[in-house]
Order: structure tokens, then sequence, then C-alpha cells
């Protein structure tokens, strides 16, 4: 009696297999052999054509430490003004889809020390109360690669509160063996941006016009005050808060009123600390 042939799943005799396709790599096994990550293409056009300014590495978050500024309609309102007025010098500007002040570079931090690093940043920040500033210089802005510029307006006041934050931010970067913060550095809110370097198209005369835009623009002195409440830390998609302390309602009324409050002593650091 002759031997029963067995059906072959899926298909019959002759036909040609079907192609294999080739399955993603668990984590768990790429932990096992460390430096065999498969890495993602890095393709710029995914991120409006930023260049990255480190690889992207399995295992590594980038992070980046910063006062979020919550835009009102009165300063989209005015953005509406200088935008198109600097795409008449810089075509390709496109607006910044949310604003902040920077404390830190951005930084590669290993996953295992988000959670440390986080702790860290508020312990260093408890002491701190809220703050006002005001930012109403416009300037130009590139960074350290040149790969991008930046239309941001510039602290003119709150200037020593800021440093008093950034001081123990980069204590922070100091214990993870990280890049502490730029030295005599501009705090601002990026308002625009483009690949490239831009920076002698946009300054000069547009700068200057751009800067009577906002000095004639409605009430701009009052909407370019705001309040600094909390720092925030961004580690891959993760956002971590951390709250300022909050301080009495005489000092809130004294922001509001205030032109120049650079040296108001509560809204930062405690003497002595």
């Amino acid at each position: 009696m002759g031997t029963r042939r067995m059906a072959v799943p899926g298909g019959s005799r002759g036909q040609s297999p079907l192609p294999s396709q080739k399955l993603p790599v668990p984590d768990s096994v790429l932990d096992m052999f460390p430096g065999t990550e498969e890495r993602p293409a890095d393709d710029s056009a995914k991120h409006g054509g930023r260049v990255r300014t480190f690889p992207h590495e399995r295992g590594n978050w980038a992070t980046h430490v910063y006062v979020p500024y919550e835009a009102r309609e009165e300063f989209l309102d005015l953005l509406d003004v200088l935008l198109p007025h600097a795409q008449t010098y810089v075509p390709r500007l496109v607006r910044m889809e949310a604003f902040h002040l920077s404390l830190s570079q951005s930084v590669v931090l290993r996953h295992h020390w988000i959670l440390p690093f986080v702790q860290a940043l508020k312990d260093r920040v408890a002491s701190f109360q809220r703050f006002c500033f005001t930012a109403d210089r416009v300037k130009i802005y590139t960074n350290q690669e040149k790969t991008r510029t930046f239309v941001g307006l510039e602290v003119t006041s709150g200037h020593t509160q800021f440093l008093d934050l950034v001081s123990e931010v980069d204590r922070v970067m100091e214990e993870f063996d990280l890049t502490t913060f730029y030295q005599d550095p501009s705090f601002h809110i990026s308002l625009a941006w483009c690949v490239g370097d831009a920076h002698l198209q946009l300054e000069g005369q547009c700068l200057r016009e751009l800067q009577e835009i906002v000095g004639e623009f409605e009430d701009s002195q009052t909407l370019l005050r705001a309040h600094a409440e909390q720092i925030r830390c961004k580690s891959g998609n993760k956002f971590f808060s951390m709250p300022l302390k909050s301080v009495n309602r005489p000092f809130l009324k004294l922001c509001q009123i205030s032109v120049d409050f650079q040296d108001v002593r509560p809204a930062g650091r405690p003497e002595g600390l």
C-alpha cells in the first residue's frame, strides 16, 4: 500500500511559495544583544525637514526642560500680523505649534534615568515661587548647527528669575553627566521657524519692522507680560509638570501694573539658597 501524501495548507504542488515578510525583532530579544538594535530611518520629511541634532537610538529619549507659555487670543492676534510680514522676507517661515521658554538644551536620557531625573528636578525647584516676566523684544535665533532659524520674543524683565531656575536645572544636568545650558542665555519665546540659516534675511530691516509692529500693537505692553507658573520636562512622548509655589495676591497685582519687575526677589529663589 502506497504512502499517502499530506496536503499542503493554503496551496498545492507546483505553486511558488509566498514571499516571506520580515517581522520586527521584539525588544526583549534586542536587549539581549546590545549594539544590534534595529534603527528606523530618520526621515526629515516627517518632521518638517528638521534634522536631528543627535541620532535616534532605541532606549534614548530626547529630553528638554522649559517653562510653558499659554498664548492668549491677543497674543495670537499679534502673531497673525507679525508672521505674514516676516514671510515677505522668508516665505518658508511657519508658526510654532506651541510656545515655551527653554531652561535646558535638548539632551539624551536613557529610559531608566527619566524618573530619577524628574525627581531631581522637582527637588531642585521645590522652593521657587511663581514670577512675572515680559517678552517684548523681537530677536532672530539659530540653533548651534545652523540648520534651523527662529523668530522670537526675548525676555526683557524677569531675566534674573530665569537665571536662578537655569542654575538649578544645570545642577541636575551635571548630576546626570549631561550638557548644561548656554552661557549668557537669551530667554525667549519662539514664534516661528524655518529650515536652514535665514538670519541674514531676517535681521536688519525686517527685524526693525517687526519690532515696530510689536511696539505699535494695541496693549502690547500688557499682553506680552506673563506669569511663569510651572516648569515642564518633556522626555520622548512623556510630559512631567512641576508647579511653582503660589504667591500672594498683592504680588500678582504688582505684576499686572508694573512695567519693570526685573529685581523682584519673591519671584525667584528665596534669599540664602
